[in-house]
């Protein structure tokens, strides 16, 4: 892998990073105080839902650190190994939470009654937006999981390539 793809995915994921971490402190809890009238009938569900977008970005950078590990796996020659299979278990672990995070949102807003001041085309936008989010979810956290088992062949290959030679 190039040095320079190498420093700008770093470089990228530091910024992802960075601005995940901007978006838990600033800009979820303050949309959730700016909305929570609108949107919610009790506080109690404004503060759940600011808790889940938190949560839910603390999942994706669960991912990028795995992905960070990895990339300095790779930098090191030594993807192919069964350390890297921990990485790579995060990564599932943190979409399944994600997904999961999302289907609560999509089921609440199934069940939930709106005040009725919210725009119904507005609930409608964001229940499906969470089931999108499900979806989008559940076909990578599977993607991750064929991505382990071809690891583990590949690992296993390079062990018998190693034990010929």
């Amino acid at each position: 892998m190039s040095k320079l793809f190498t420093i700008i995915l770093r470089a990228g994921i530091g910024a992802a990073l960075f601005f995940g971490v901007f978006g838990q402190i600033i800009v979820v809890p303050t949309q959730m105080a700016d909305n929570a009238p609108y949107w919610f009938a009790g506080a109690m569900t404004a503060e759940i839902y600011t808790a889940v977008g938190i949560l839910g970005i603390a999942c994706i950078q669960a991912a990028m650190v795995a992905v960070w590990m990895l990339l300095a796996m790779v930098e090191r020659d030594a993807i192919f190994t069964p350390r890297a299979y921990r990485w790579i278990d995060l990564i599932i672990a943190a979409s399944i939470a994600a997904t999961l995070l999302a289907l609560g949102v999509a089921v609440h807003l199934t069940v939930a009654s709106a005040p009725a001041q919210v725009d119904n085309m507005n609930l409608v936008s964001m229940w499906l937006f969470a089931i999108v989010c499900v979806g989008v979810g559940t076909c990578f956290a599977m993607l991750m999981v064929v991505m382990r088992g071809l690891l583990r062949k590949a690992t296993n290959l390079e062990t018998e390539m190693a034990e010929v030679v």
